[in-house]
């Protein structure tokens, strides 16, 4: 089988490699069936898209709406090799899935809205399924309301005038989208489980997700929680893609 792609941009290395190892368990993928580059320290390698059955965006420390100015080098590089991506990416119709930071990075490429107005803390929320995420080939198999994993201080607020709004939750109007017909992108992270989410509370909490005096709190409350629906996200688009 060709590979899935997974471009990451987290800089500590026990997040990123648990990260990679979460897509790998949740899309139901074997060694050597899921290739990373971590952008944040490398810049894009000359990608063959026919060569990959599908790419998928994590999360991120970057912000796509933070200030031109407040950017790192680094972050401003990613965003520009993103974005030359994308150009291929849509006009292809490649199979993509872009977790959190991925719906910024395709959302803004497609001409939609991303801001502060719907940022949501660390925890689970109730995300539900619309007609068309119903519908979807993705999508169309989970509960029509199903808790999943957030913690983002940015949001979509305006979809792009021709996606496909599929899920969305009580705090976020957008939690997924789809582009065309293959590529898709959620605010919540399918990626995550409870130990993956307290690993990145500890990582991240001096990062502005939450007050520091908050940190005992904010990891009993996601240790007991269980986002297995939304898991399946990702087991979902890998089956759909994989050839």
């Amino acid at each position: 089988m060709k590979p899935f792609l997974l471009l990451a941009t987290r800089e500590d290395d026990a997040v990123a490699d648990a990260e990679a190892a979460a897509v790998a368990r949740y899309g139901g993928l074997g060694p050597g069936e899921l290739v990373r580059v971590r952008l944040e320290r490398d810049p894009m390698p000359e990608l063959d898209l026919a060569g990959v059955s599908g790419i998928v965006v994590g999360g991120s420390p970057f912000c796509t709406s933070d200030p031109e100015e407040a950017k790192s080098a680094a972050q401003r590089r990613v965003e520009r090799e993103l974005a030359l991506l994308l150009d291929r990416v849509v006009a292809g119709d490649v199979p993509f899935l872009g977790a959190c930071y991925g719906i910024g990075t395709l959302g803004v490429h497609q001409g939609g809205v991303v801001d502060r107005a719907f940022g949501e803390p660390i925890g689970t929320v109730p995300v539900s399924l619309t007609d068309a995420g119903r519908a979807d080939p993705v999508f169309g198999d989970l509960p029509a309301t199903f808790d999943a994993f957030v913690g983002h201080k940015e949001a979509l607020r305006v979809p792009p005038p021709h996606a496909v709004v599929l899920a969305t939750s009580p705090s976020c109007p957008v939690q997924a989208f789809r582009v065309g017909r293959n590529l898709y992108a959620t605010q919540f992270h399918p990626e995550l489980d409870a130990e993956g989410i307290v690993q990145r509370v500890t990582a991240y909490r001096d990062e502005g997700y939450f007050r520091p005096e908050e940190f005992d709190d904010v990891v009993a409350r996601v240790r007991g929680a269980r986002a297995e629906a939304a898991q399946r996200v990702l087991r979902r688009f890998v089956d759909r893609y994989r050839r």
